[in-house]
């Protein structure tokens, strides 16, 4: 990246690419600059600190990944929606290691509120009516979907099932198809 076509969006752009290389943890804006072939203080004037170079990683992530999941859900529904939700997901993940884990990051309340994570739980919240659950039922099932695509991508970016079988696309099928039949029978009561 040249020096004078440094911008807030190149740099939060050049860290989520470090990210998905080094791992999300590992960027700092002194890293960051490394990779920009700036000096540390030049990052200061788009970034005040690592704790926002980070947030804005995250608010990017975020950002990416509900535009691909609204895509990839339009004009699905019931298990159709679910699968490609959850799709959108591990492949998200796959491929973008370092933002997904950056998607995690606890983020300030004023920013969480206003990011595209308040959009990607508006849509699965969409996924969940199809199955018919109202709230809290809804909440939890929000809660269960992301706790199992983040620990089952989780789990598989980082080796824990290639060394046994059935391989790990045979049991994402069949866990989305337990989901499947989960979310039909929820129960209904407090």
């Amino acid at each position: 990246m040249a020096r004078a076509g440094l911008t807030t969006e190149r740099v939060v752009r050049a860290g989520a690419e470090l990210a998905d290389e080094i791992g999300f943890e590992h960027v700092t804006p002194t890293e960051l600059a490394k990779r920009c072939g700036v000096k540390t203080a030049s990052l200061y004037s788009h970034v005040s600190n690592a704790h926002e170079l980070k947030t804005e990683i995250a608010l990017l992530a975020l950002a990416e990944l509900a535009d691909l999941a609204a895509t990839a859900v339009a004009g699905l529904a019931g298990k159709d929606a679910l699968i490609a939700l959850a799709n959108v997901h591990r492949d998200y993940a796959l491929e973008h290691p370092g933002r997904f884990t950056a998607a995690r990051f606890r983020l300030a309340p004023e920013k969480a509120s206003t990011s595209a994570g308040v959009r990607h739980a508006e849509l699965t919240r969409a996924i969940l009516r199809g199955y018919d659950l109202a709230e809290p039922h809804q909440t939890h099932a929000v809660r269960l979907l992301g706790s199992v695509f983040s620990g089952f991508v989780g789990l598989e970016s980082a080796g824990g099932f290639s060394h046994s079988t059935p391989g790990s696309q045979e049991s994402w099928t069949e866990i989305l198809d337990a989901l499947d039949v989960l979310l039909r029978a929820w129960p209904r009561t407090k």
